[in-house]
């Protein structure tokens, strides 16, 4: 029903024959787009899921190390150790493009570059397994910000590569099979009006002749 409502031209024709071409090149490139982007994302979750475990178990190691401390030591006595932090972390984020998708990255650093400034107390009141908790969650700190910034961009990723979809989709189902069938209605119509034109030029021809003829 939409092709015949298309203005059958010689122009049209030509009009359409490079919107299609257009459209060919664009599919192609945007498949590429979306398979690289499938393929980073892939990367990224198993790295993804890599992470997660490993920081998972390190927080569950600090957490027992904390019921330990909590268990030498009265909960009073906890709360102040941790009332007053001494050490202060940065953190600077920037972003990286892939494939037109800007996914952030995380830069951690202290305020001081003393190791031991992450203890907020004194070691004299504290049990040892105090002193394991607190530096077991700062050494897995890096690695939660890096799966923060890995499980931010795969979904970044995901959310390209579904808008990356739809529109391969449109042009593979929708814009060239449409223009496809629009070039062949108005090729038809060219020669059918060709065909038409060339039959009375014939019919023209034949009578001028048997009037020639007849006089």
């Amino acid at each position: 029903m939409a092709t015949t409502q298309i203005n059958p031209t010689r122009m049209e024709l030509t009009r359409l024959k490079k919107k299609l071409a257009t459209a060919t090149r664009g599919h192609k490139l945007l498949k590429d787009k979306r398979d690289e982007l499938m393929r980073r994302f892939l990367d990224m979750a198993r790295l993804n899921r890599e992470l997660r475990l490993k920081v998972e178990k390190a927080i569950s190691d600090a957490n027992k190390n904390f019921v330990l401390a909590s268990a030498s030591m009265s909960q009073q006595a906890l709360s102040l150790a941790l009332l007053a932090p001494k050490q202060e972390v940065l953190i600077d984020v920037s972003y990286k493009n892939i494939m037109s998708v800007d996914t952030p990255e995380f830069k951690v650093h202290t305020r001081t570059p003393d190791e031991n400034d992450i203890y907020c107390y004194g070691l004299a009141f504290t049990s040892g397994d105090m002193d394991n908790a607190v530096s077991s969650l700062a050494a897995v700190l890096p690695d939660m910000l890096r799966l923060a910034e890995i499980e931010k961009s795969c979904q970044l990723l995901s959310a390209e590569i579904e808008k990356t979809r739809r529109r391969v989709n449109a042009l593979e189902h929708v814009l060239i099979p449409q223009t496809k069938e629009s070039i062949r209605f108005i090729s038809m119509k060219l020669d059918e009006n060709e065909r038409a034109t060339q039959t009375r030029l014939m019919k023209v021809k034949s009578m001028v002749l048997q009037k020639a003829h007849n006089y």
